[in-house]
């Protein structure tokens, strides 16, 4: 999967949390984001990526966004590691 690819699966994840409100409203409140600054960043990668940490953090989120989407459930961990904070860290 390129970048490009990772941030398609992104922007599809956010197009399924904002027609739930109830998804909507915990992601800007967990983000602390208002409505218009989502609005106004949405396709900068590092919000793409957030999105995808807000569906990973649930499984429920994950698996409706996937069967939404009619993607396998691996799908957007592999797209995360694509986009910027999804880097896996070697401490050694």
């Amino acid at each position: 999967m390129k970048p490009e690819q990772a941030e398609i699966i992104a922007i599809q994840a956010l197009g399924h949390i904002a027609g739930d409100d109830e998804l909507l409203y915990a992601f800007l409140d967990i983000t602390g984001l208002p409505p218009d600054q989502l609005r106004a960043r949405a396709s900068e990668p590092e919000i793409l990526g957030g999105v995808l940490d807000f569906l990973l953090m649930d499984e429920k989120r994950l698996l409706s966004f996937c069967e939404a989407a009619d993607l396998p459930p691996e799908l957007p961990g592999v797209a995360r590691k694509l986009l910027p904070g999804g880097e896996e860290v070697h401490w050694t």
